[in-house]
């Protein structure tokens, strides 16, 4: 009975955020809006991760699931995607890149900003 409430919770979520896509004046995918209302009420303390843990980690655990329809699709349109494999494969690989680079150094950059924070904050203490 506790798993069917919180399915029922997670979809009366993503409801929501389907409602309010179809109201607001520009195009905005629900699905976002849903993952955005649900990250504010764990935020806010009105929803706490005990009420949706098993949901979610049931959906995590079987997340490879979720990739069966997308690779049908892909397999579906291989004769479009064959002639640019290549060049898309090449895309893929320089913006993982990229992006694994603008990360870490993200990450540098606020655990530095974090250190002098903290030693501006020390100094200020003595």
């Amino acid at each position: 009975m506790k798993i069917i409430l919180q399915i029922g919770l997670v979809l009366g979520i993503c409801l929501l955020g389907e409602a309010l896509s179809l109201v607001l004046p520009i195009p905005f995918p629900g699905s976002v809006i849903a993952m955005i209302f649900l990250f504010l009420l764990l935020l806010s303390g009105r929803l706490r991760p005990e009420h949706i843990r098993e949901k979610s980690d049931f959906l995590l655990q079987n997340m490879a699931f979720f990739f069966i329809p997308a690779g049908v699709g892909i397999l579906e349109y291989a004769d479009t995607l064959l002639p640019v494999l290549l060049p898309l494969l090449l895309i893929c690989l320089i913006t993982t890149v990229l992006t694994f680079a603008a990360s870490s150094l993200t990450a540098q950059l606020v655990i530095r900003l974090q250190e002098k924070h903290r030693s501006h904050s020390e100094k200020e203490e003595m």
